[in-house]
Parts: structure tokens; C-alpha cells; sequence
């Protein structure tokens, strides 16, 4: 099974009415052969903003993200189908931390008409460490806290798509064996979390169907194995 560990870094708004866009999509993933996770890939791509292309200096100094790095990066249509690519045609689960990134992941396809068919089996890694911890919803930890409780060294850089990415794969492959995973798909009001579970068996995700069209030309990804 696979195991998409990813996490989004967006424009900051710091004034009502002022729109956040993806500008940084990073990712991990993991197998499990023998209920035995291990990561053997990575995926990181700057995403260039396109409602307002000119970074501020508040989004600069939180994520270290610079107007050099979007500008000449492919717009989120294209890095998504690359992204989709990168992931495989077999079934996986989507993780993130906490439900942000989801929401509005599914809020920009749909603003710039980009498939979501392929946001499917997504689970939220916070709410599962809370659930295994027995915490209050008012105790949902950040990220930072959570490597800490779990004795888990952060590495990298803080609001780094990738890097974040890693640190949050590095606490599901130690709680992997306490976790469980729901298949779901997005509802027409994708606001809030869904977790329609199918009742069948077996699952077929064919990501591709939606995307394999968009942009034929767009720029590859940076990936490591």
C-alpha cells in the first residue's frame, strides 16, 4: 500500500479579503510491505501564484519562499499533474496534518477548474495522533509539539512544504501500527473532512482520468529517490 505524505505552503493574508494561494507543494511517500512502512520517494515543487503573482514580504519572511522561486515555477494545474504522475497509478492514501491543507487544496481546483477526482483516501495524521492520545479537540497538537512528545528530532526548515512533509512522515511510520486509515472521497461541499467509507473490498483510484490532459508540456518535478 502507499502512502502520500504531503503538506502545502500558501501566500500569508494578513487583511480581510486578501486570497491565500498554494505556492509550495511537498510530499513523501511510503510503502508498506509486511505492515512495514519505509519512505522511498520524495516530491517538492514551487507552485507560481496567479491571482496575485507578487509575493509580500510577510509570505517571504514565514516560509523563506522568495519571488525567484514562483515566478519561474509552473502554475498549479501543471505541478498537480506532474504531482499525480509522481504518485502512481495504484491506490493510496492522502495524509496531511491537521484539515487545512486539504480544504484548500480542493478550494483552488476548484476556482481554476482543476479534477479533484484524485483527492480520494485523504486522512488527517493530527486528528488520528489525538484520537490514539485520547486528546480533547481543543488539544489538537501542532506539528512541532507532536515530534517533540514523540521524541522524533525536527529536521530541516519550519513552513517548508517538503521538509514539514518529512518530519510529519517520520510520526506516521512510528505510529504506523496504532493508525487507521479510511478510504473517503471529497463531497460536492468540501469544507470539512468527509470520511465516507466504501464498503467494498477491494478500491480502484484511477488519479490520471482527470489530469492526464491538463498542460502536456509542464515543467517536471524536483524528486529525490
Amino acid at each position: 500500500m502507499t502512502y502520500i505524505v504531503y503538506d502545502l505552503e500558501m501566500t500569508v493574508r494578513r487583511k480581510r479579503g486578501q486570497v491565500a494561494e498554494i505556492i509550495e507543494i511537498g510530499a513523501v511517500k511510503v510503502e508498506a510491505e509486511g505492515g512495514i512502512p519505509r519512505e522511498v520517494s520524495t516530491f517538492q515543487s514551487f507552485v507560481k501564484p496567479v491571482i496575485v503573482p507578487l509575493l509580500t514580504a510577510d509570505t517571504t519572511a514565514f516560509t523563506g519562499i522568495g519571488q525567484q522561486d514562483v515566478s519561474g515555477a509552473g502554475t498549479l494545474a501543471e505541478v498537480l499533474r506532474s504531482f499525480v504522475e509522481w504518485i502512481g497509478p495504484g491506490e493510496y492514501f492522502l495524509c496531511a496534518w491537521g484539515p487545512d491543507d486539504q480544504r484548500q487544496l480542493v478550494q483552488e481546483c476548484r476556482q481554476h477548474g482543476i479534477p479533484t477526482d484524485w483527492i480520494v483516501n485523504h486522512n488527517n495524521l493530527q486528528k488520528m495522533l489525538s484520537k490514539i492520545f485520547k486528546l480533547e479537540k481543543h488539544q489538537q497538537m501542532g506539528l512541532k509539539n507532536a515530534l517533540e512528545m514523540l521524541e522524533i528530532p525536527f529536521s530541516g526548515s519550519h513552513h517548508r512544504a517538503l521538509d514539514d512533509a518529512q518530519n510529519t512522515a517520520r510520526i506516521m511510520v512510528k505510529l504506523f501500527d496504532k493508525l487507521q486509515f479510511k478510504r473517503n472521497k471529497i463531497t460536492d461541499d468540501a469544507k470539512v473532512e468527509t470520511e465516507v467509507v466504501y464498503k467494498t473490498a477491494h478500491f480502484e483510484n484511477l488519479p490520471f482520468a482527470g489530469l492526464a490532459g491538463l498542460f502536456p508540456g509542464q515543467r517536471p518535478p524536483q524528486e529525490e529517490d
